[in-house]
């Protein structure tokens, strides 16, 4: 028989298919379903943002440190007896049933791992999350072309304003495509743009004032800008100089 689940419990299940979002294993459906609940749950919302970002930094961490010639070799060897893993989908009829005791197991473990959730998260804070999300497997494009006339129409009927698309590829950042997001409640434009091997993250969506803007957050350079009543966020892990030229090139466009 299922039955509706207080808020706390369905919060403990959301957490285990957060941890299986950032692993790559949820399937387009149960995506929808975690995406819904973080918009409206800033608790979640800030558990997967500070995760995200612990991933990225244990994947830097261990990138700098080559593992011994028979550790590797004891890890290959298991792996490839390994079975495979199972994806997770979501069942026919909803989310799936966990114990209580598993979520609160689970939820006791995040705890001791993260940071409690942040109460009234800045812009900038929510325009990292958003640019660390798109760095798991899947989640960076929708839309994926270097071809601006395809890029810019793939916007058209999704938002209720038209993104303009550039491309600076002369200039060493090349346009790969385009895909939504949601930043403050809201449906944004995203058009990803990449360094080098660095993606930039540039968020848009219709502005006024603010005036141009810079900082850092999580090892992350962010850059803001307005023109045309449009407001542009950028995100990435490249060199300031770099994103600032970035923007410079935006601001320059007749």
């Amino acid at each position: 028989m299922t039955e509706s689940l207080p808020h706390a419990l369905a919060c403990d299940e959301m957490g285990l298919m957060i941890q299986a979002d950032q692993d790559g294993e949820l399937d387009a459906a149960a995506v929808a379903v975690l995406a819904s609940h973080l918009r409206n749950c800033p608790g979640c919302a800030a558990l997967a943002r500070d995760l995200a970002v612990l991933g990225v930094r244990l994947r830097h961490t261990l990138r700098e440190e080559a593992a011994p010639a028979r550790l590797r070799a004891t890890l290959e060897a298991q792996l490839a007896v390994r079975p495979a893993r199972k994806e997770w989908r979501l069942p026919r009829f909803g989310v799936p049933a966990f114990s209580f005791a598993a979520g609160v197991a689970c939820a006791a473990v995040f705890a001791l791992a993260l940071p409690g959730p942040r109460m009234g998260p800045n812009l900038m804070a929510e325009l990292v999350s958003g640019h660390v999300r798109a760095l798991q497997p899947g989640h960076l494009i929708d839309v994926p072309s270097s071809d601006r006339h395809t890029v810019k129409p793939w916007f058209e009927g999704k938002l209720d304003f038209a993104p303009p698309v550039a491309d600076f590829a002369a200039a060493g950042f090349v346009l790969e495509g385009g895909r939504l997001d949601v930043v403050g409640g809201r449906s944004v434009a995203v058009l990803i743009y990449r360094r080098d091997k660095h993606p930039i993250n540039l968020f848009v969506w219709p502005e006024q004032g603010g005036g141009e803007s810079a900082g850092m957050r999580d090892g992350f350079a962010v850059r803001q800008w307005q023109r045309n009543g449009l407001g542009f966020h950028a995100v990435s892990d490249i060199d300031p100089a770099e994103l600032a030229a970035f923007a410079r090139l935006w601001q320059a466009m007749p």
